[in-house]
């Protein structure tokens, strides 16, 4: 079975929502069916089938996480040695060397990457082309829009 690589904090925050839909929205789906019930005709009852479709995506979900969380090889990049290389976790600060532009991305596993919280997926193109790399270095990043030149400007393990 394969693993996928999950920052400590990504395991965190699954387990986190996971923890959430089993304790607080499968009680609360659990008691909205019931009432629903409690009102008659369940063929032509609104409430019931919402309740009913809600509590099949809460379970859909909580099966996805367990899943996730099963199959992670949960890594902390605290406790890792990467002698100044860019690794899976790292924090990278590069620059554009065509705009000038600074950007900031964490390298994260694909159930944690957010494109809007700077966490790109380990399997980016960004992120290939950044791991194994130190401060200063120059990349190529081949994007769907051609290729970027960035340098690294700083890397960080936290």
């Amino acid at each position: 079975m394969t693993k996928h690589p999950m920052t400590k904090e990504g395991a965190e925050a699954l387990q986190t929502e996971l923890n959430k839909l089993k304790k607080e929205d499968r009680p609360r789906i659990t008691e909205a069916i019931a009432e629903a019930r409690e009102h008659g005709d369940l063929k032509e009852n609104a409430e019931y089938h919402a309740a009913r479709e809600q509590q099949g995506l809460v379970e859909a979900r909580i099966k996805q996480i367990e899943s996730v969380l099963a199959h992670a090889q949960i890594i902390d990049v605290t406790k890792l040695n990467p002698n100044g290389k860019v690794v899976f976790g790292a924090t990278v600060t590069v620059l554009n060397i065509d705009t000038d532009e600074e950007l900031t991305y964490k390298i994260v596993g694909n159930e944690e990457s957010n494109v809007t919280a700077n966490k790109i997926s380990i399997n980016s193109p960004i992120a290939r082309a950044l791991i194994g790399k130190q401060e200063g270095d120059e990349v190529i990043v081949e994007a769907p829009s051609g290729n970027i030149d960035y340098e690294i400007i700083e890397i960080q393990y936290i």
